[in-house]
């Protein structure tokens, strides 16, 4: 695939989003076997098509989540287990979509511009090894449609 995506025009839903996105980043991602790269052209593909504030992946390393590639301002470096809204998916194993961040107990705060988040796990042989972390400076603006694709997306890639 050429590294350019192709964007539905006119006024299109985030279904019709993230049906058009999807297999474009299925055909990004299969021939490439470096996680770094497919996660830095996963971060870019989600960030260009839908501009949400900061689009990352924290990966696990030595009992801590540790910034992977992402796109948007600088991000917090490490996250412990069980805290703010990364660490607690880790911690859970589940995807958490937090509508008002300000709300969520013990959010940490890389930006005071995120208003809402949606992180999702990453599982590998039964083990989390990274998650999905997904800011909007907007608030309530997740929801199980991108739950549902963010999810899909996460389990075509191969760590």
């Amino acid at each position: 695939m050429a590294e350019e995506l192709k964007m539905p025009t006119g006024n299109v839903c985030k279904e019709e989003l993230y049906s058009s996105l999807y297999p474009q980043i299925c055909s990004l991602i299969e021939d490439e076997t470096d996680i770094i790269a497919n996660l830095a052209n996963v971060s870019a593909a989600l960030k260009e098509y839908f501009n949400f504030f900061w689009v990352g992946f924290y990966l696990v390393k030595n009992n801590q989540l540790v910034l992977g590639p992402f796109q948007g301002p600088v991000a917090c470096t490490r996250i412990a287990y069980g805290k703010g809204v990364c660490g607690t998916a880790w911690k859970e194993n589940k995807t958490i979509i937090v509508p008002d961040v300000n709300q969520f107990p013990g959010h940490i705060a890389c930006s005071s511009l995120s208003q809402s988040e949606i992180v999702i796990p990453i599982v590998h042989n039964n083990q989390v090894v990274a998650v999905l972390d997904v800011d909007s400076e907007h608030l309530n603006h997740f929801d199980e449609t991108d739950k549902r694709y963010l999810t899909k997306i996460v389990e075509q890639l191969n760590f």
